[in-house]
């Protein structure tokens, strides 16, 4: 696993358009520069065509191609993925509250937003006195394994796919552990994810609110489990999950 993204088995896309979208996402998602080799592999697509797909993309500014022959996400895209007006306006609403969160814990902030099976980060603060995660702005975690994912899980009335996979040993993947975990969340408030995404990385997440009944987002924080009062930190995170809402609200 890199940057919090988990290997799937591709669906190989058929259009001209949803494979480019392919390539685009498989850069974003990954950890670095990647290879024609691997990007082919993650997408599924053959090595002619994603070659081909990708010097368009990297002709529009989409796509950047290094000197040792390697792909990443371009300026272009980066400037495009910033002007998406909810996603920019929420951030921006969100971000003094992300805030005042990271100055009384000291750990690492999340905004997250539901995305599909997965939980979405649209932004994070660290600092020196953060405990070092996986995590990062614009990457996404399944939702099972994380604190934010329970509680968009937590409200879903869909259940969870049969199929989740294990992140790490203390991952939950029987449906009825999870199920039994989501009505806990439910019922005091908050997420909990206890070493379930990283070994020694425990989170707590809190619903926000706009005007549907179901979240929109949630705030978490995430640090070292030996250091993470879970009650404490549970209190700071509704706390600022309600004022967000508020915020959202007015």
């Amino acid at each position: 696993m890199t940057d919090g993204q988990v290997p799937r088995v591709p669906q190989v896309p058929k259009s001209v358009l949803a494979r480019g979208a392919a390539l685009l996402r498989a850069c974003g998602e990954a950890e670095g520069a990647q290879s024609l080799a691997e990007l082919a592999l993650r997408t599924g697509l053959p090595k002619p065509t994603a070659h081909r797909l990708l010097g368009e993309l990297v002709r529009l500014g989409l796509v950047e191609r290094g000197t040792d022959g390697r792909y990443r996400i371009g300026l272009a895209l980066f400037v495009l993925g910033q002007s998406a007006p909810s996603a920019r306006e929420l951030r921006d609403i969100a971000l003094p509250f992300l805030g005042d969160l990271y100055e009384a814990t000291g750990e690492n902030v999340h905004l997250a937003v539901p995305d599909g099976p997965d939980t979405l980060f649209l932004a994070k603060l660290t600092g020196r006195r953060a405990t070092p995660i996986v995590s990062r702005t614009g990457g996404r975690l399944p939702a099972h394994c994380t604190a934010t994912g329970k509680v968009f899980l937590a409200h879903d009335p869909r259940p969870p796919c049969v199929s989740l996979p294990r992140l790490t040993p203390r991952t939950l993947v029987l449906p009825g552990q999870l199920a039994r975990d989501l009505a806990r969340t439910r019922a005091r408030g908050f997420g909990v994810n206890l070493e379930e995404a990283e070994i020694g990385i425990s989170a707590v997440a809190a619903p926000v609110y706009a005007h549907e009944r179901r979240p929109v987002a949630a705030i978490s924080v995430t640090g070292g489990t030996r250091r993470l009062d879970m009650e404490r930190v549970g209190a700071r995170v509704c706390a600022a999950a309600r004022a967000l809402t508020r915020a959202l609200s007015a």
